[in-house]
C-alpha cells in the first residue's frame, strides 16, 4: 500500500517537473517567435491608401506626430495635419508634398480649448475619406512634481484633460463614422509607458496615458469585427521635445519609432512601438508590482530634485 502511494506520488512530481521544463522552454522561445514575427516580419501592408485616401494626425508638426505624418505620405496616403501653429503646419505640410508628391490639407487646433475647436476641424474634414486617424497630440508634465504642488494646477488640469483625454474622444468620433460606412479603417493612439502602471509625482499625466490605452483597446474589441483596428501605442523614450530627449540610443528617433510602431498595426491591439521598448515592458511586467512603484518613486524624485535645483541655481 505504501509503495503504492509512493510510486503515485513519485509519478505526479515527475509529470509536474517535466510539464515546469515545458513550460519554462516555451516562454522564450514563444516570446522570440513573437518578437520576431512584430519586429522582422512585421505587417507592412496593412496600413496605407487601400483604407482610405486620407490620414489624419494631431500634434502633426514636431517629433512622433510628425514622424507618423511623414510614413503615411511615404506609402502613399494624402496627410491632414493637425497643431495649433500655422506656420509650423505650413512648413511641415510644404516638406511632406515636396518628399513624397502627396496632397497635403491643414487645421489649426489648439487642443487646450474644449469644445469650440471641434466644429472646425469637422468642418475641415468633410468629404474626405479618412482610412488613418493618429491621435498623437499630448503634454507631459515641466517635471515631477507632487499633485497640489503642480504649478497652476487647475489650469494643469484642464489642460492634460482636454488634450491627451478629449482630444482622443473627440477626434474618434468625427472619423470612426467614415471608417464604418466603408467597414475600413485604423486609428492609432499614442498612450505611454506611463500608462502601463500607476508613476506617482507624475500622476495626471499617468493617469490621462491609462485612459487613452484602456479606451483604444476596449474600443478595438467594439469595432474589430465591423472591419475597424485600434490600436494602442505605449512608447518609452523617444527623442522628442515632450519628452526632453536628445540623444538617441535606446531612445530612437521619431522616424525609426515610427518606422517599426506602423508595422504593428494588425499584429496588436497595444503595442510599445519598438524593439527595445518592448524588451523594457516585458521586464517591466516581469518584476513584483511593489519594486516597479518603488524604482518609479525613487526615479521620480530624483529629477524633481535635479529640475529644481537646477531652476533654483538658475
Amino acid at each position: 500500500m505504501e509503495a503504492s502511494g509512493s510510486s503515485s506520488l513519485s509519478g505526479i512530481l515527475y509529470w509536474a517537473g517535466l510539464l515546469t521544463i515545458a513550460y519554462c522552454v516555451y516562454l522564450p522561445i514563444s516570446y522570440a517567435v513573437n518578437a520576431f514575427r512584430l519586429w522582422v516580419l512585421g505587417n507592412p501592408t496593412f496600413v496605407g491608401p487601400h483604407l482610405g485616401a486620407w490620414a489624419v494626425i494631431t500634434g502633426a508638426t514636431d517629433g512622433i506626430g510628425k514622424a507618423y505624418a511623414e510614413e503615411l505620405a511615404k506609402r502613399g496616403m494624402k496627410v491632414v495635419l493637425i497643431s495649433r501653429s500655422q506656420d509650423k503646419l505650413d512648413k511641415v505640410a510644404g516638406e511632406i508634398n515636396e518628399r513624397f508628391k502627396v496632397e497635403t490639407k491643414t487645421i489649426t487646433a489648439n487642443f487646450e480649448d474644449q469644445e469650440a475647436i471641434y466644429k472646425n476641424i469637422k468642418a475641415g474634414l468633410e468629404g474626405l475619406e479618412i482610412g488613418v486617424l493618429v491621435n498623437n497630440v499630448g503634454i507631459s508634465y515641466t517635471y515631477p512634481e507632487y499633485f497640489l504642488q503642480i504649478p497652476d494646477l487647475d489650469k494643469t488640469i484642464d489642460k492634460m484633460i482636454n488634450v491627451n483625454i478629449l482630444s482622443v474622444c473627440k477626434m474618434t468620433r468625427l472619423v470612426l463614422p467614415g471608417m464604418l460606412e466603408r467597414s475600413r479603417g485604423v486609428i492609432v493612439n499614442i498612450s505611454s509607458f506611463a500608462g502601463l502602471d500607476p508613476c506617482p509625482f507624475m500622476t495626471l499625466y499617468s493617469a490621462t496615458k491609462a485612459f487613452v490605452d484602456f479606451f483604444s483597446r476596449s474600443l478595438d474589441t467594439e469595432y474589430r469585427s465591423k472591419g475597424i483596428t485600434v490600436q494602442s501605442v505605449q512608447p518609452y523614450f523617444v527623442v522628442t521635445k515632450l519628452s526632453k530627449v536628445r540623444e538617441a540610443t535606446f531612445k530612437p528617433t521619431p522616424e525609426l519609432f515610427v518606422k517599426y510602431a506602423l508595422n504593428t498595426v494588425g499584429l496588436e491591439a497595444q503595442t510599445s512601438g519598438y524593439p527595445l521598448h518592448a524588451l523594457a515592458a516585458w521586464f517591466s511586467r516581469a518584476i513584483p508590482k511593489w519594486l516597479r512603484i518603488k524604482l518609479l518613486v525613487d526615479a521620480s524624485l530624483k529629477g524633481r530634485a535635479r529640475y529644481l535645483k537646477k531652476n533654483k541655481a538658475d
